[in-house]
């Protein structure tokens, strides 16, 4: 069973997303939006969709050129 857990930290400014086979990512939302060009009503909407369902924001297209660094 493939299930997949994801959920806004604020603690962090992130989103912590969980496997059932036990692997941990954290996304870091500062370093995410670092290039994202946003007005204040589409960033309202980012950050409410970010809060309420973190994991539909994982599958955004941006979220792709992330340059992820693993154990760097």
């Amino acid at each position: 069973m493939n299930m997949i857990y994801a959920t806004y930290n604020i603690h962090h400014n992130s989103i912590d997303v969980n496997t059932h086979a036990g692997y941990f990512l954290r996304i870091d939302c500062n370093k995410a939006e670092e290039e994202l060009k946003t007005t204040p009503c589409s960033e309202c909407a980012l950050n409410a969709l970010v809060i309420d369902e973190p994991l539909d924001i994982c599958r955004c297209g941006w979220m792709q050129r992330i340059r992820w660094n693993y154990g760097r």
